[in-house]
């Protein structure tokens, strides 16, 4: 099996040698740039599986890295934020990042993190991560073409289509989209969510949940998911 390749973008040398070393470590092939011209640079050149990207980096930053990349490619990406309550974690999420880490991090915290976003995108994991179908809410057979009013889901062969238009989702906003598609109308939580599309085993900041079901909303309509005050999301059936 190929070893997955992650393009690091981070402009302190030392965090930036610490952390591909440690992912070498593991297994991972590393790309690791300095700024964020060089890493688009890399990410055109290279193509890599998955790409950590420090928010604050010279020349073109994560944010806007993470949006050109987005532009190009449904890639995963996960940004690195050294306040994890910064307005950049929103932006980042905003721009079309999977999931963000709080520096400064730990090594092995940062590898699961990295291994559970692969695992969602069906990609190897690295060495004794798991491989494609780890997670529930994507391996569940949901069976065939779920219509929801103008919005169409189709499971097998993972499209969507509003008013007869395909709708282009990143992996993740498919796999949330999944998650309520398996239970419209029914209440799930944040947390709930966080565990199933995001892989989370721990509790996790809901924002990134928040965040991507606004993003899901400009896609598939915004009156498609309802907010329940308190207690989470639902799709209208």
């Amino acid at each position: 099996m190929a070893e997955t390749h992650v393009l690091f973008v981070e402009d302190d040398d030392v965090i930036r040698e610490a952390t591909q070393l440690a992912l070498e470590r593991v297994g991972f092939t590393v790309t690791a740039m300095p700024d964020g011209l060089s890493g688009l640079e890399a990410f055109r050149a290279d193509r890599p599986d998955i790409a950590l990207l420090d928010v604050m980096v010279p020349g073109l930053d994560g944010v806007s890295l993470c949006r050109r990349i987005r532009d190009e490619s449904t890639v995963p990406v996960i940004m690195l934020s050294a306040r994890a309550d910064s307005i950049d974690v929103v932006l980042g999420l905003e721009a079309g990042a999977d999931d963000y880490v709080t520096k400064p991090f730990d090594g092995a915290v940062l590898v699961a993190r990295i291994r559970a976003v692969l695992r969602r995108f069906g990609h190897a994991a690295g060495p004794d991560g798991a491989g494609p179908g780890s997670t529930e809410a994507a391996d569940e057979a949901l069976g065939g073409v779920l219509v929801f009013g103008d919005l169409e889901v189709d499971t097998d062969g993972m499209e969507v289509r509003r008013a007869g238009e395909q709708v282009a989702l990143t992996p993740t906003e498919m796999r949330l989209l999944l998650e309520f598609s398996s239970a419209p109308g029914t209440v799930l939580s944040r947390d709930r969510l966080l565990e199933r599309v995001w892989d989370y085993g721990w509790g996790g900041d809901t924002r990134v949940v928040d965040v991507h079901v606004q993003r899901l909303r400009t896609k598939i309509g915004q009156d498609r998911i309802d907010t329940v005050r308190g207690f989470g999301y639902k799709l209208r059936g």
